[in-house]
């Protein structure tokens, strides 16, 4: 592997490192965040299989358009630079900065130009997705989404701008998906009623936003929610089950519900009761008044817990 002092360690663990093989024209010439760079790139095994070779790869630098690997090194190297980056994922490649510039005015871009760039950033949401890394996916799909919004100097026809909006949609979407991977669910739970602003038929938008009130516990809320997405796809057997199984937890709950206010209120037997005091049993009080006062004692209840984790 040659001298180990010729090798840059850039993560500082071993993991990632590089070595000039030819040198640039100097560190002003090192490419920027944002930029488009293109770089001659051929990429082997240890043993020296190429598995992948291109001579002229053009990618947006720092949009984790290609592996981390690239991203981060290509960073580092001034233009006209040959090296060799070795990463812990056994991949040699040998990359050479053959241009970097701005990357597009996205005001200026034609209609078919905004589509194109915007799909690209997408399908590596999607790939990301596909590797189980949601944060990465995230990014993709947000830089996708900042695309479709920016602004534009440019007419577009209307088969366009329905293009356009088909992106946004995918990329809402699969950004709600993402986002229920991680747990975030108020971020989920806007993202799906970001897209049933533009689509109230959203079958994917309404199943993701009925699994996030799920996550909560918000049965009530969304159990209409799937029913309404079943009745638009009755077939669907993903969504028949898992609105088989929220009813089920709903009528948990609600016995769960039940059986406290019980407690709560006391539990008067009917056969020691006279008939008539019937009337003025805890039991008549309107049941709107028992929630209320149910939901005062439960807050009580779920804040103690939260102190009691604290300490």
């Amino acid at each position: 592997a040659g001298d180990p002092e010729e090798w840059l360690d850039v993560l500082g663990n071993g993991l990632l490192k590089k070595k000039t093989l030819v040198p640039g024209q100097g560190v002003e010439s090192r490419p920027q965040k944002g930029q488009d760079v293109t770089i001659r790139l051929k990429a082997t095994l240890e043993d020296g299989t190429v598995v992948e070779e291109d001579p002229a790869l053009t990618f947006t630098l720092g949009d984790c358009d290609v592996l981390q690997a690239l991203d981060l090194c290509v960073q580092l190297l001034e233009m006209g630079e040959t090296a060799l980056i070795v990463s812990d994922a056994k991949y040699c490649y040998g990359v050479e900065l053959l241009a970097a510039r701005d990357a597009p005015d996205l005001e200026l871009l034609s209609g078919k130009e905004k589509i194109q760039l915007a799909n690209r950033k997408r399908e590596r949401g999607n790939f990301f997705y596909q590797q189980a890394d949601y944060v990465l996916a995230i990014n993709s799909y947000d830089i996708a989404l900042r695309i479709v919004g920016s602004s534009s100097k440019v007419d577009f026809s209307p088969d366009e701008e329905a293009e356009l909006l088909d992106v946004k949609v995918k990329c809402l979407n699969n950004l709600a998906a993402s986002q229920l991977k991680l747990d975030h669910f108020k971020a989920a739970l806007k993202s799906c009623n970001l897209v049933l602003e533009h689509q109230p038929g959203n079958i994917k938008a309404l199943f993701r936003k009925g699994k996030v009130l799920a996550q909560q516990g918000e049965y009530r809320e969304a159990i209409p929610i799937l029913k309404a997405a079943l009745k638009l796809e009755p077939s669907n057997k993903t969504i028949h089950a898992e609105l088989s199984k929220l009813v089920k937890k709903h009528a948990d709950q609600r016995n769960v519900e039940t059986e406290m206010y019980r407690k709560m209120l006391g539990n008067p037997s009917t056969a020691s009761t006279p008939r008539k005091c019937k009337d003025k049993l805890p039991w008549s009080i309107p049941w709107k008044w028992l929630f209320g006062a149910t939901a005062i004692a439960l807050g009580g209840v779920a804040l103690s817990v939260v102190i009691a984790a604290r300490n």
